[in-house]
């Protein structure tokens, strides 16, 4: 079985931290702990992860930082890397920036574009000035944004073709829309299968683009199957060179779906027809290269 370096790990201590976005979240409304994860990726054949930043209350981003420090650092912990949160518009981005150069663990930075920024703001000024300063410090920033922005997003990689972006959770995308089996509805996660494939087409051509492949299971319905899940799946890995996407469990959000294990096997099976290099590139090999593992 290859191995996977899960690129997408979410831990919570709700006695160390507050994340306000879980007020709104019943189910994710509870401590989600290294040993609880442990217990998740049991048969996965998970030999690494990279934390993802979660959204904590703005005065703790500079604990959650040491927080996953300390963690990273544990031999015995397989949290390898991190990514944290960050405001690249923010006057006082660079600092951060700087502060972040030298913690030996963090690879990059996220902030979350589909909460409270409105459409357009990646295309800022002041966000572009900061996401270069990113690619300057050797830095990353995850992109995890509305489906119906990802020309957005292809526009800002052009303008900061020294960052390299990490799209999460295949754009966003509505697996159930991609395979058919739902109308578009409303809202801002709303896209049309067409606008999302043009979308992920065009981000293909950005060399500094990565798409993470994770997110999706979240937004299943009961009695769903890996064959669901497939043409999200395969127009990312086709849209992609092999050398430009990665795994993500998203743990525990993926719960809102699918268990880890049942997310990971329904991967492994859609992938099946696929080289072994290539499968072994999406859940191992970019992984370990991209975030400097090895």
């Amino acid at each position: 079985m290859i191995p996977i370096i899960d690129t997408h790990q979410h831990l919570w201590d709700l006695s160390r931290f507050r994340l306000p976005w879980l007020d709104e979240v019943e189910p994710l409304n509870r401590s989600f702990l290294p040993a609880d994860y442990a217990a998740a990726a049991e048969g996965c054949a998970v030999e690494r992860t990279v934390y993802m930043e979660v959204d904590v209350a703005p005065e703790q981003i500079a604990a959650e930082v040491d927080h996953v420090g300390r963690q990273c650092a544990d031999p015995a912990d397989p949290m390898a890397a991190a990514v944290v949160s960050g405001r690249p518009a923010d006057p006082g981005f660079a600092d951060w920036v700087d502060r972040l150069r030298d913690e030996p663990h963090v690879r990059g930075v996220r902030r979350i574009l589909h909460a409270d920024a409105p459409p357009g703001t990646c295309l800022r000024e002041a966000f572009v000035n900061g996401m270069r300063q990113l690619g300057d410090a050797g830095l990353s920033f995850d992109l995890c944004m509305r489906p119906g922005e990802l020309a957005d997003a292809a526009t800002l990689a052009g303008r900061c073709p020294g960052t390299l972006l990490i799209l999460d959770h295949c754009g966003n995308a509505d697996p159930n829309i991609v395979a058919g089996a739902a109308e578009p509805g409303q809202g801002p996660f709303a896209h049309t299968a067409g606008l999302w494939r043009d979308g992920i087409s065009a981000l293909g051509q950005r060399p500094n683009v990565v798409c993470k492949i994770s997110g999706i299971v979240a937004r299943v319905t009961e009695g769903w199957s890996a064959d669901l899940l497939a043409p999200t799946v395969d127009h990312c890995l086709d849209a992609f060179p092999p050398d430009r996407v990665v795994f993500g469990g998203d743990w525990p959000v993926c719960t809102l779906g699918a268990s880890l294990g049942e997310w990971v096997r329904a991967l492994r099976r859609i992938i099946a027809p696929r080289s072994e290099e290539d499968q072994r590139a999406l859940l191992h090999g970019n992984a370990a290269r991209l975030y400097r593992l090895d």
